[in-house]
Parts: C-alpha cells; sequence; structure tokens
C-alpha cells in the first residue's frame, strides 16, 4: 500500500463515518419522535460512530473499494436502524418523515463540506488546507451519492419506503412486496451500470447547483 493512498483513506475516513453515522441516528431520532423507540432503546440516537458501525459495511467494504479504485470510489453502509412501524402514530404517513430523515441528513452534510470547503478555498495554501479541501470534496461527494442511492424508488432503500407511504394502501402493499428483492435488483443495476446511468445525471445536476461554493 503506497503513501498516496494511505492518505487518501485517511482524509476519507472521517467523512465517511459521519456520513453513515448520522444517516442512521437520524433515522432512529424522527422514529423516536413519531412514537417507536425501538432504535432508541438500543442505543441508535447518538453520534458515537461505535454504535451504528458494521464491520464489514462501514469498515472493511468502503475501505476495499477505495483502495482498489486507487481513491476514486466508496461505498458502505452503517448497522440498519430497526423501526416498528406499527408503533409510530400513524404508520403509514410517519414512515415517510422517518425514511427521509436519513437522506435529509445527508443534505445537510452536503451543505456543511460544502461551506467548509468555500471557507478553507480562500485560506492561504499550505499541506493541511490541501488536505481538507480534498476532505470536503469527498464529504460533498460521498454523501451525494449515499442521499441519491438512498432515495431510489426501491424498498428496502428509504426511497422505497416514501414511495410507500405516498401510494394509496392497495398500490403501496403491492409495491412493498418487492422488498425481499430490493437488494438483488440493487446489485442486478451496479453489475450492469444501469446505476451509473441513473446516479450520475443526478450527480452532475447537484455539482453544477454547488458550484459556487466548490
Amino acid at each position: 500500500m503506497n503513501a498516496s493512498l494511505i492518505a487518501n483513506l485517511t482524509i476519507a475516513a472521517l467523512p465517511l463515518i459521519f456520513a453513515i453515522t448520522l444517516h442512521e441516528a437520524a433515522h432512529a431520532y424522527v422514529a423516536r419522535y413519531f412514537g417507536d423507540d425501538t432504535a432508541a432503546r438500543l442505543g441508535r440516537i447518538t453520534l458515537n460512530p461505535l454504535s451504528h458501525i458494521d464491520p464489514f459495511g462501514t469498515l472493511l467494504l468502503p475501505a476495499g473499494l477505495f483502495l482498489l479504485s486507487g481513491g476514486q470510489f466508496a461505498f458502505g453502509y452503517a448497522k440498519p436502524v430497526p423501526v416498528n412501524f406499527a408503533r409510530l402514530k400513524n404508520p403509514k404517513a410517519d414512515m415517510l418523515w422517518v425514511a427521509a430523515a436519513g437522506p435529509c441528513a445527508n443534505l445537510l452534510m452536503v451543505i456543511a463540506w460544502a461551506l467548509l470547503h468555500k471557507l478553507v478555498f480562500n485560506v492561504p495554501v499550505n499541506p493541511y488546507t490541501q488536505a481538507l479541501v480534498s476532505m470536503c470534496l469527498f464529504g460533498v461527494t460521498f454523501n451525494l451519492v449515499l442521499m441519491l442511492l438512498n432515495l431510489l424508488p426501491l424498498p428496502p432503500l428509504d426511497g422505497g419506503r416514501i414511495v410507500v407511504s405516498l401510494l394509496p394502501m392497495r398500490q403501496a402493499i403491492a409495491f412493498s412486496r418487492l422488498e425481499p428483492y430490493g437488494m438483488i435488483i440493487l446489485l442486478i443495476l451496479i453489475l450492469t451500470k444501469a446505476l451509473d446511468a441513473i446516479l450520475l445525471p443526478l450527480l452532475n445536476f447537484s455539482f453544477l447547483l454547488l458550484r459556487p461554493f466548490l
């Protein structure tokens, strides 16, 4: 492992951990707000990454992808937040807010990293500011990818839950039956590069909106 990849992994670690941790904590917090304290009782409303880390999905998978891609790509996930939708005050309607909480947390982090990038970019250049600029850019990119990926209308992704919440009951029940096959469908989209065709235009448009800060 060369020094450049080690440096890149170090720069990526903090944004990646924050992105995944805050995403999951947001789900847990909003679920408790709407009546289900399942995740809260398990200690998932916390900024402590140890409570959300999945050894494979949060550490080994993103680190391996990052190193294999030469620092160009990373993807990861945390331990899913358990939500008992039946315990929500209004299960079908409240599902939307619980599901949307994670992507909204990532959106806030996109804005935060972009604003920090704008601030640091105007500081005289030195090795520390260069590293921080790289960290900000990775933070923006990773949070955007995580947000857009989770908003795909495919259960059990957050976007799939949002669709179930919005559909009339009969159609919602039929659509929710896709959930056991959701990860298989996502894997097929990744392997066939169809996911790139979906996400890249959205990413490019997002970066266009963020251009004043980047």
